[in-house]
């Protein structure tokens, strides 16, 4: 396997027009548009990186003009693309009528001969009513020309939302029960969505991303950079829910760490800890090796031997990674050379030499793979219709597992970012590894198809972050600025049609995080497959008129609706202007502190105005009446009930006017970002019981109810 490496610099003086055609027909973009009446050229930089990162050769003029003909030669002559779409009927497996010819078949000489082998294992001679899955196309032309392809057959559409729902958001790591042992676990999830869906008639609980994290002293708390999106984090287990926690013969080691465990959970609710992810690990890695060493009874084992069959090579490589991380540091790219390549020798020998570690590892993705099911399970046992709303993190860590074990589909010396705005003149580089489109496209999207299968098993709903993503990403070389990135485009009708599809035999929602900068087309193309969008209020403006906020009734129908997000203040903080004094304590302000109070209020002031006009604030101060703050918080929400968004979340610390937000983006180690327990106005920490018994939330929910 290819090793990942730094994309060599080109040689100066490369044929600019040439390159920018290579680079055209590579997807790679030669100019974006950081705002529609201006346009910024990409440099030659960031098209030659990202050429070689494709594994195009442009190292000198010469090798420029190769490439060139090589691969104009290669468009012009192919049969078939690597990876065809065929959209065809209702969301549902059954045989259905399909659209008319993709353009991919259309163009084919005429007497072609097209043979595909379904995935269930039949062959046809035409791809009209095929059922819906991944086939291979075979196309043979009368001039003996044979080309293979993948065969993407999904529904037109995925269904809408049956009905309106509002449902809680929440970062599951923030919310704490009596029961936790020092952050918020699976055992939390599965009861919030009991509770919510049966006491207040929520439709949905949508949470953060579970995906494993990377290691490290300390782990990085960040749930949007993960060591592998695949496989879910153990960390989050409720552990005396594992079957043979019971059966535990060292009582006194397991009380030592009950008790341990509870003060862990004490110092965080009661003397103002900070959540310890790793301390919280090291607790429950002690306890599951004595969970590990209770053998599974015949039905239990049965059961871990068809997960491990059904999760194969992926399950044994994320293992794999588990276990050499332990001895030789998360940061693969520094073991000794031969373990950098999962498939080599030296790591099918490290992996028999740690046989009973890879097992450990893979019985835990077993055990959180099964309380994920059962949380969900518990939020339709309550009445939701949609239940648990995951959350897929747009990449993963460089050091981690699946950059480890998918090598081939990552560029080498490429990073994940965002082009410079009006927001950000410097741009961002999220430090995350791109998958390589052309990768991707032949090996007709097994990766994503994988990744998306597992999270649907127990998602009732995926929120797809930064979901422009599926359409195109800015490309960052290794050691440069991110205004020396470029757009890389992705094959987002392949794209979309493995997401529909695996979505629609799920039977689950997607939920397309599409907030900021969205290039034309993106929206329209989302909603015309069923994915819907997310609109947050504070941001629904009329950006192409007078850009007041935006009355309800011109709110989108297909979306999210919220009034925050982990990324932006919560209500209360918004309301009171404490979000401009938290980032003056910071230093973060680009403008004098007057300058951003006015404009804070200025903006919050628009909002209450329409809140107003629309008869949404409602008595407030004095008597048993709610405070200003709570009234305007439910005035908010009110305003979300009369859009005709299809979901409403409510932002779970809004319901009880917590102040500090989770993430405050552009901090690192200035704010505990991903480290806050969820807290009341005052900043104390509140347990799960403790919100389940909130005046100040059930007033909030019974406007949502009563809407």
């Amino acid at each position: 396997m290819a090793q990942q490496r730094s994309v060599e610099p080109p040689s100066e003086d490369l044929p600019a027009e040439e390159l920018s055609r290579l680079a055209e027909l590579h997807g790679v973009a030669t100019s974006y548009r950081p705002s529609p009446d201006r346009t910024v050229r990409a440099s030659a930089t960031a098209l030659t990186s990202a050429l070689a990162a494709l594994g195009v050769d442009v190292r000198t003029p010469d090798a420029v003009r190769c490439s060139l003909a090589a691969r104009e030669s290669e468009l012009r002559e192919r049969l078939l693309p690597p990876t065809v779409v065929c959209w065809n009927g209702p969301a549902s497996d059954s045989d259905s009528g399909a659209d008319p010819l993709p353009a991919a078949l259309s163009g084919l000489p005429a007497g072609t001969r097209l043979r595909v082998e379904t995935e269930q294992g039949e062959t046809r001679a035409a791809v009209d009513r095929l059922p819906h899955g991944v086939h291979r196309l075979t196309a043979t032309a009368p001039d003996g020309r044979t080309a293979r392809a993948h065969l993407v057959v999904a529904p037109s559409r995925l269904p809408a939302p049956a009905g309106r729902s509002h449902g809680l958001l929440v970062q599951l790591y923030s919310l704490l029960s009596r029961r936790s042992w020092g952050m918020g676990d699976l055992g939390d999830l599965a009861e919030l969505a009991a509770w919510s869906g049966r006491a207040l008639g929520s439709g949905f609980v949508q949470i953060n991303p579970l995906h494993a994290a990377v290691p490290g002293a300390p782990t990085d708390p960040s749930p949007y950079r993960p060591s592998s999106r695949r496989f879910p984090d153990p960390v989050h287990l409720r552990v005396e829910d594992i079957p043979e926690y019971a059966r535990i013969e060292d009582r006194e080691r397991l009380r030592a760490l009950q008790e341990r465990a509870r003060l862990l959970r004490e110092s965080v609710l009661e003397k103002g800890a900070l959540i310890d992810r790793d301390a919280v690990w090291e607790l429950k890695r002690e306890a599951l090796e004595l969970v590990r060493e209770v053998p599974l009874g015949p039905g239990r084992r049965a059961a871990y031997a068809d997960f491990l069959a059904a999760e194969g090579q992926a399950l044994e490589d994320h293992a794999t990674w588990c276990a050499l991380a332990e001895v030789h540091g998360s940061d693969w790219r520094r073991w000794p050379e031969e373990l950098r390549d999962p498939r080599s020798a030296g790591t099918a020998r490290a992996r028999g030499e740690l046989a009973d570690r890879v097992d450990f590892h893979s019985l835990l993705a077993w055990l959180t793979d099964a309380q994920l099911t059962a949380a969900q399970r518990a939020a339709k046992d309550a009445g939701m219709p949609v239940g648990i709303v995951h959350d897929l993190a747009v990449g993963v860590h460089p050091e981690g597992a699946d950059a480890w074990a998918q090598q081939e589909y990552f560029a080498a010396g490429m990073s994940v970012g965002a082009p410079p705005d009006a927001f950000n003149a410097r741009g961002q580089d999220w430090g995350l590894p791109p998958w390589r489109p052309d990768r991707l496209a032949e090996s007709g999207y097994t990766p994503y198809r994988r990744l998306l299968k597992a999270l649907f098993r127990y998602a009732g709903a995926l929120r797809i972050d930064h979901v422009m993503g599926l359409f195109r990403l800015w490309w960052v070389p290794q050691g440069r600025p991110p205004t020396d990135g470029t757009y890389v485009r992705y094959d987002a009708e392949a794209m979309l049609a493995i997401l529909v599809l695996e979505a629609s035999r799920a039977g689950a929602l997607v939920i397309g995080e599409d907030l900021g900068t969205v290039e034309p087309g993106v929206r329209e193309a989302l909603r015309a497959r069923g994915v819907l969008g997310t609109s947050v209020l504070w941001f629904e403006r009329d950006w192409e008129g007078d850009g007041r906020p935006l009355p309800p009734d011109r709110w989108r129908a297909d979306c999210l609706a919220t009034a925050t997000t982990h990324d932006l203040p919560s209500t209360a903080a918004r309301l009171t202007g404490d979000h401009v004094e938290l980032r003056h304590r910071l230093g973060l302000l680009t403008r004098s502190l007057e300058e951003e109070r006015a404009e804070a209020a200025a903006d919050t002031g628009e909002w209450l105005a329409l809140l107003s006009r629309q008869g949404l604030l409602h008595g407030t101060g004095g008597g048993h009446g709610p405070s200003q703050e709570e009234a305007e918080i439910q005035a908010v929400h009110r305003f979300l009930l009369r859009t005709p968004a299809r979901l409403v979340g409510i932002w779970l610390p809004d319901t009880v006017g917590d102040r500090r937000p989770q993430n405050l983006p552009g901090t690192w180690d200035q704010y505990p970002n991903w480290r806050l327990p969820l807290s009341d106005a005052e900043g104390r920490p509140m347990t799960l019981e403790e919100l389940a018994a909130s005046p100040r939330l059930r007033a909030l929910l019974e406007v949502m109810r009563a809407g």
